[in-house]
């Protein structure tokens, strides 16, 4: 297993006898930056200049394996004994059940060695490389590093959550600075998989006065144990404008930089690629999961492996084994076994993502650093990085040990990584480990195969992050049809409606004047709905829904939504729009690429109104052939009495309703057609980039969302009433369609829709036969009432009508009976 415990400690004090200069003395002499704490503080850490415009200095870790070459045995050791601690800790029946969570880059290689410390644990770490087909558990935001997002992919989605009950999570970082990050993960995991214990695993605890009560408060909080188990403790005194002190340097000392960054010879010398033979089976890291019979495998081929690079170092006597970036574990273990298979002198470090000052002093910690271009196709794009302590070192040998996914041309170009190694060694090998690809499931077999959602401005006018459309854009094929003979193929059978678009309702400047003034006055009304439904969800669907509107109805509901939740919780929630069509259910493929990008239990369904429930009862039954997806449906209003979770059950006018897709991001509603359409397509879309001139969609969003704060109290106090009450669906909408169905001889409930919102869309796409009004209807139907006046169609008057109007699709429809007094039946 490598040195640990004393040996480690033994190590430590033999480097630095031979260091005698303190490596941070030139930023502390500069900044007036002080290091205070226990003994060994100054043994395991140095100071650096970050190029960073959030944090002037880098604490540098002796002991890491990252910045500083050092004797893979203390890095491992040190892990290793930070993870005997967290065993004895929690006793021998919690250690079994714990999981251990590293951070990426820095600390991947630690989490992996408290893993192997406590023996008996699974480990997995953060990632910033997204890996196709495989789904997020979660993520979060790191609040001072360049480069922040943290994805956790593992390929047992159940890793972090089956042994949530009564089971420990251990987080490992390289230093406890202010606790935010450590803290805000635990937060954001504790919300998706809660459990009652936490133990926080550091090198140093560097925490000042003021951050060390917070983490009381916090186990408080959250009504959990949170521990904190460190090699060492500390804190960092920064004098007034640091910052700004911290910048000047790194300029004046940028442009005469110590650290060599030539690429060597013209022509260096091959690198020497030794076969590690690596075992079948086993990760290169934890990125998807590291088990402990993972760990069993490795061990067992370690010593194959040590003796095999040995051989191929030659007479070397001075190695560095150097990973690559998130890869730290690998390279580390395959470093411990080389010391044990040769009697060269052995350190090891890896590169990094992280601009660091460079300077030639011996008293800073960072000497040297080599500058050379990502060689993994990274997913934020092209960018250098670095190598530190390496050149001028005194390595007669490098092994450069990086996975398959970064053995790339780039890598061996001439401004690639092994050419800059070359011009500062004389031999270079290159050991590859195999890039672990978890099994894919049946869906991520499938989703793989699917593109990513459409996104605006290149599909819709929404911005990118309001909704991603799991459709496929038919923007340049002809799909519209008159009303007339829509309706006609519709009612003889010869087509079904999702096969063509109605012509595009163009308002007259009346019509678009009665929208703005409806918008005007009720936006706070449909605020008050969007915060009540948000609210009801983020309490019953957990604190991280992923919103999934139905298009394109739902989607203006689903971005609202999600405003909401931003506004009010600082939460940035994922929605996709995805398409239904009444009689031919959800579109497959968007649920199996939801399946293999988040947990279904997460989805929350989105629409906006309901009238008879045709389209709740579609969802249910679409969803009973895949697992895990929730069919209930969160609606702003539901008239009907059809879902459990609404914003209101009021029958009022939703301006979203008023208009097509000039209040819908521009896109039409969803087509299915099987020429258009095959088994492994999204459904249909148009964007209409033409109508850009007459678009409400951002004017309705931003109406609405400025009347948020003016109804949070009445949000507050509706949705804790909501969620005490008793909300089954009664289904009474769907009672009154069948009624009126047969009192008004249409014996179709299909040709029923009741419903502000349904009506005013009979009138906008199909042939209306009549308007039926609850008698003393007001402003609600203004426009109701001028759409029918344009179509002559009349509105009739009614009493106890359980919802504000109905609108009666003609009846047997031909386009002989086009008249409104409905002569394709005795009318009532």
């Amino acid at each position: 297993m490598g040195e640990h415990g004393p040996a480690a400690d033994e190590h430590i004090r033999e480097e630095e006898a031979v260091d005698v200069e303190w490596s941070g003395n030139w930023v502390a002499g500069r900044l007036g930056v002080e290091l205070v704490g226990d003994g060994e503080l100054r043994e395991l850490l140095g100071l650096a200049l970050r190029r960073n415009p959030k944090r002037a200095h880098l604490l540098v870790s002796n002991v890491l394996g990252k910045h500083v070459p050092q004797r893979p045995s203390v890095v491992h050791g040190v892990g290793f004994e930070l993870g005997e601690r967290v065993r004895n800790l929690l006793g021998e029946a919690e250690a079994r059940r714990a999981v251990v969570l590293g951070y990426a880059e820095t600390a991947t290689g630690l989490g992996h060695a408290v893993a192997d410390g406590l023996g008996v644990a699974p480990y997995l770490h953060s990632t910033r490389r997204p890996v196709a087909g495989v789904a997020q558990a979660g993520g979060f935001e790191e609040a001072h590093s360049h480069a922040t997002s943290h994805l956790l992919l593992p390929e047992d989605p159940d890793l972090l959550n089956a042994t949530s009950e009564g089971s420990p999570l251990v987080l490992v970082d390289d230093e406890f600075s202010t606790g935010n990050t450590v803290l805000n993960t635990i937060r954001a995991l504790h919300a998706r998989y809660p459990r009652d214990r936490y133990v926080i695993v550091a090198l140093v605890d560097m925490r000042s006065e003021a951050d060390q009560g917070r983490l009381a408060e916090f186990a408080q909080e959250i009504g959990a144990r949170v521990d904190l188990v460190a090699r060492a403790r500390g804190t960092v005194r920064l004098p007034e404008g640091v910052l700004e002190k911290g910048r000047s340097l790194v300029a004046e000392h940028d442009a005469r930089d110590a650290g060599p960054v030539a690429s060597g010879p013209s022509a260096p010398r091959p690198p020497v690629r030794v076969d590690l033979d690596w075992p079948a089976g086993v990760p290169d890291g934890g990125r998807h999961g590291f088990t402990p019979v993972h760990r069993a495998a490795l061990e067992a081929a370690l010593p194959a492996m040590g003796a095999r690079i040995a051989d191929a170092l030659g007479e070397a006597r001075r190695v560095l084994v150097l990973g690559f970036e998130e890869l730290m574990y690998a390279p580390l273990r395959l470093a411990t076994a080389l010391e044990d298979a040769t009697t060269a002198e052995v350190r090891y470090s890896t590169t990094t993502r992280s601009p660091v000052l460079a300077v030639d002093d011996p008293g800073y910690a960072i000497r040297s650093r080599l500058v050379f271009p990502a060689h993994d196709d990274p997913a934020d794009g092209p960018g250098d990085r670095y190598a530190y302590n390496v050149a001028g070192a005194g390595f007669d040998a490098v092994v450069a040990v990086v996975d398959s996914a970064a053995d790339t041309p780039a890598l061996h170009a001439p401004d690639g990584l092994l050419a800059r190694l070359a011009g500062h060694t004389d031999r270079v090998v290159l050991a590859v480990v195999p890039s672990y690809v978890p099994s894919p499931t049946p869906h991520r077999q499938e989703a793989a195969m699917l593109p990513e959602p459409l996104r605006g401005p290149a599909f819709s006018s929404y911005a990118a992050q309001d909704v991603g459309w799991l459709l496929q854009d038919l923007s340049d094929t002809a799909l519209e049809a008159p009303t007339e003979e829509r309706e006609e193929a519709i009612q003889s059978g010869g087509a079904h409606y999702a096969e063509s678009l109605p012509v595009e309702y163009q308002p007259s400047p009346q019509y678009q004047e009665l929208f703005k003034a409806a918008l005007d006055t009720s936006a706070a009304r449909i605020a008050r709905a969007v915060g009540t439904v948000t609210e009801t969800v983020l309490a019953e669907r957990g604190p991280r829904p992923v919103l999934v509107s139905l298009a394109r109805a739902g989607t203006p509901v689903g971005v609202l939504m999600r405003r909401w939740a931003q506004h009010r919780h600082g939460l940035d929630l994922p929605h996709y729009a995805v398409s239904i069509v009444r009689g031919r259910g959800i579109d497959a493929n968007a649920l199996r690429w939801l399946a293999a990008h988040h947990d279904p239990a997460d989805v929350v369904f989105v629409d906006g109104w309901t009238g008879k429930g045709a389209i709740t009862r579609e969802l249910a039954a679409a969803l009973e052939e895949f697992e895990g997806f929730d069919p209930e449906i969160a609606v702003l209003a539901d008239p009907g009495g059809c879902v459990r979770t609404y914003g209101t059950r009021e029958d009022f006018l939703i301006p979203s309703a008023c208009l097509n897709s000039t209040v819908s991001g521009l896109i039409s509603r969803t087509v299915l057609r099987s020429d258009l359409v095959g088994p492994d397509d999204f459904h249909g879309a148009k964007f209409y980039r033409e109508l850009a001139d007459t678009d409400v969609s951002g004017l309705f969003l931003d109406t609405v969302a400025a009347r948020f704060d003016e109804v949070a109290d009445a949000v507050d106090a509706e949705a804790k009433e909501l969620l005490a009450a008793d909300r089954a669906p009664t289904w009474e909408g769907w009672a009154a369609v069948e009624r009126i169905s047969e009192e008004y001889g249409i014996h179709d409930v299909n040709l029923v829709k009741p419903g502000v919102g349904e009506t005013t869309r009979v009138l906008l796409r199909r042939v209306p036969w009549k308007i039926l009004a609850k008698r003393g209807a007001g402003a609600d139907l203004d426009h109701v009432r001028l759409l029918a006046e344009q179509r002559g169609v009349p509105v009739e008057e009614v009493e106890e009508l359980p919802y504000t109007c109905v609108g009666l699709i003609h009846p047997k429809y031909t386009r002989g009976a086009t008249g409104a007094d409905g002569t394709a039946v005795t009318a009532k």
